[in-house]
């Protein structure tokens, strides 16, 4: 059982190194589509996934273009805060691949109208908040996942 998870041009080092850590922890892959927001050689990336950070399984990828032109059958779920449907209801599978945006936009306003049905949010219970951090976003929808696929 694998997830893949998926950056779209990450732009804080610790977030990526926590969420290489997660990847490894779940039996996930990690997707990194640039242009990135730091060096992947930083320290604080490599401090945040500890001494990890070599076993994760991580792809690289120049563009957005080119994930999708390497990943063309994936069954795909976005995660934005303007999604209109939860994260609850997700058809988890089987390496399935969860995108995420970066830290300061989210993902693409076209990525995310051309993939209406599959896009979806994290719920959240203040309006004193837009948004939980990248890191603790992808550890949600990842758990929820596994959970979801030990139950059947």
């Amino acid at each position: 059982m694998a997830f893949n998870i998926v950056l779209i041009e990450p732009e804080i080092p610790n977030n990526t190194g926590n969420i290489g850590r997660l990847s490894l922890a779940s039996g996930s892959n990690l997707h990194l589509v640039k242009p990135f927001g730091f060096e992947i050689t930083d320290a604080r990336l490599k401090r945040a996934g500890l001494d990890y950070w070599q076993h994760v399984n991580i792809f690289e990828y120049e563009s957005i273009a080119a994930f999708y032109e390497k990943n063309p059958e994936a069954k795909m779920a976005y995660f934005s805060s303007h999604g209109e449907k939860s994260h609850w209801d997700i058809n988890f599978e089987d390496n399935m691949f969860f995108v995420f945006g970066k830290e300061s936009v989210g993902l693409p306003k076209e990525l995310t109208e051309k993939n209406k049905e599959h896009t979806y949010k994290i719920p959240l219970y203040s309006n004193h908040i837009r948004s939980l951090n990248l890191a603790n976003a992808v550890s949600v929808v990842v758990y929820e996942g596994l959970r979801s696929l030990n139950k059947k």
